[in-house]
């Protein structure tokens, strides 16, 4: 009697413990089947003079839907992956704009817009298609910057895995069952940490010299022209914000242009009469904040020695018509002088060049071309664009559909030889002359591999200046390259303007989780239950006989009852 009374409660004990582990094991269900795990990229979290804008969270956690879910469905726990193939920009607009409800947005790109994929082979018609895209995505760039957004928005790449799980969602969708914890489906999960501001983002500019040839005796100052380029980016994601066009091209064509006034500059006999600077300059998308300072950094025996600057905006993309914008007027006698040099230089090559004035208000912060900067400054000064109009202020600096696909390496030849030819008869005093400086067939011939190499890494590198640390490797391989073409490189550290704030976690992991109904659950946690209860019944009978296995569901006898 004493052995069973002390076997019993172990018989117990067992028993608790493993309905105690049917309960783990159908509580990880959930979380124990993975389907893949995607490299997704944040939409950009910045404020403006403290206003708000972008996505304000990262964190993510929730069930997946796609655009296929039933009318007047609440997706407030839902996040809702759209491939940009088909997206319906209508309905983002609607959620966005009135502040409806979502768990969250994953946006899927093309896989010819990773810039990571460099062995990527594009036929015709994805690059048609893409180009229909471009316009798609430009407005939807708009909306999603401009935007104060609650929830989390990221991008990701399609591949055949995520491409597997959206048509089960689409499949569940369409038959009016949308995963929920009820229903089950796939889940997503992002696990980020609160996104924290970066303080004190700097922007960081470089210049260079090529010395001009001073006459013995004379005491005169040589004129300067300069050469500029903001070379960083903004764009919807940082992470994939590499800005081939706007402003790559520009990048190329200083570094390639510096290349070949080096060697026109490194003989004595052929060295003109006039240094040239080169200026690499940051916070372009910010007011061109970096030229700003880059401008006030001068003396004022600087300032007054430079002839004119020009700054080149997105050369790569045109087929046969460029504009100079100028803030002085056309009648203006230097902005004729250099109009009709570089439209001289234009026929030749068989391009067209048009003229835009656009008179600067100094009162108004809003800075919209480079060389506004300069004119700030009563320094006459243009840029050379592909573009008509100047775009609204962080649009069109590095965008999703702004990459190598989009570039014509052609175009950024032709661009290099109109502006090296147009400075180099203005130097040589051979305006208006047919005389090619640098023909094709010369040593001073512009080299289309240097462009491609360059234009190929400049693809490949995002370059939001304040996620650019000062010694970022990018930075330095500018400095670097600059160094091999002009004398006196040198790097200036400056903060980014106050009125501009930035939040990191820019790249995150998401994880897609398929998981069972809890109607699933449930059934699974009854069946295991019944078998255990059968199977506990089961050994007591044939151990201790079915007596023993009554008692342990009888009521036991009150004392009282025992007393009497």
């Amino acid at each position: 009697m004493f052995p069973f009374k002390s076997r019993q409660p172990q018989m117990l004990d067992s028993m608790y413990s493993m309905i105690a582990l049917v309960f783990i094991l159908v509580a990880c269900v959930e979380l124990c089947d993975a389907a893949t795990v995607v490299d997704v990229y944040r939409l950009i979290q910045y404020d403006i003079s403290g206003v708000p804008f972008g996505s304000r969270l990262a964190t993510l956690n929730h069930h997946a839907g796609s655009l296929h879910f039933t009318p007047g469905a609440d997706l407030s726990r839902t996040v809702v992956i759209i491939p940009i193939r088909e997206l319906n920009i209508t309905f983002v607009k609607e959620y966005i704009t009135q502040r409806k409800p979502l768990g969250g947005l994953l946006f899927l790109l093309p896989q010819i817009f990773d810039f990571e994929d460099r062995g990527a082979t594009v036929s015709e018609d994805q690059v048609h298609e893409k180009g229909l895209m471009k316009t798609v995505l430009a407005e939807l760039e708009k909306l999603l910057i401009h935007a104060n957004i609650p929830y989390p928005v990221y991008f990701a790449f399609e591949n055949d895995d995520i491409d597997t799980v959206l048509s089960d969602i689409k499949r569940n969708d369409a038959t009016g069952q949308p995963a929920t914890a009820t229903t089950g489906g796939y889940k997503f999960v992002v696990s980020a940490p609160e996104p924290k501001r970066i303080a004190s983002p700097t922007i960081t500019n470089i210049q260079g010299w090529l010395p001009g040839l001073k006459a013995d005796g004379d005491p005169n100052q040589l004129p300067t022209i300069a050469i500029v380029v903001s070379y960083d980016t903004f764009g919807t994601a940082p992470a994939l914000s590499v800005g081939t066009d706007s402003n790559g091209s520009g990048v190329v064509a200083l570094l390639e242009i510096a290349r070949l006034f080096s060697l026109l500059y490194s003989n004595p006999k052929t060295r003109g009469r006039y240094n040239l600077l080169f200026g690499l300059t940051s916070g372009g998308p910010y007011n061109y904040n970096g030229t700003q300072k880059w401008l006030r950094s001068f003396d004022q025996r600087l300032r007054e020695s430079i002839d004119y600057a020009i700054c080149l905006n997105s050369i790569g993309s045109w087929d046969n018509e460029l504009w100079i914008h100028v803030s002085k007027p056309p009648e203006n006698a230097y902005i004729k002088q250099i109009f009709e040099g570089f439209s001289n230089v234009a026929k030749e090559l068989g391009l067209e060049i048009g003229l835009k004035h656009k008179k600067i208000n100094i009162s108004n912060p809003r800075v919209a071309w480079e060389h506004e900067q300069f004119s700030r400054l009563r320094i006459t000064a243009a840029t050379l664009s592909e573009l008509s109009v100047a775009p609204d202020i962080l649009e069109s600096t590095g965008g999703l559909s702004d990459n190598r696909y989009f570039v014509n390496e052609t175009a950024i030849v032709r661009s290099i030889k109109l502006v090296a030819e147009s400075i180099a008869r203005h130097i040589y005093s051979h305006q208006g002359e047919n005389i090619k400086v640098f023909a094709d067939d010369s040593s001073l011939a512009v080299n289309p591999s240097y462009v491609k190499s360059w234009l190929d890494l400049l693809s490949q590198t995002p370059r939001v200046a304040p996620f650019l640390s000062k010694n970022d490797p990018f930075v330095m391989a500018l400095k670097k390259e600059l160094e091999d073409h002009a004398h006196e490189v040198n790097v200036q550290h400056e903060a980014l303007d106050g009125m501009f704030t930035f939040y990191d976690s820019t790249k995150a992991k998401l994880n897609i989780y398929q998981v069972a109904s809890v109607t699933f659950d449930l059934l699974l946690l009854l069946v295991l239950g019944s078998y255990l209860i059968v199977l506990f019944s089961f050994l007591v009978i044939t151990t201790r006989g079915l007596d023993d296995l009554i008692s342990l569901f009888r009521r036991p006898t009150s004392r009282k009852v025992k007393t009497a």
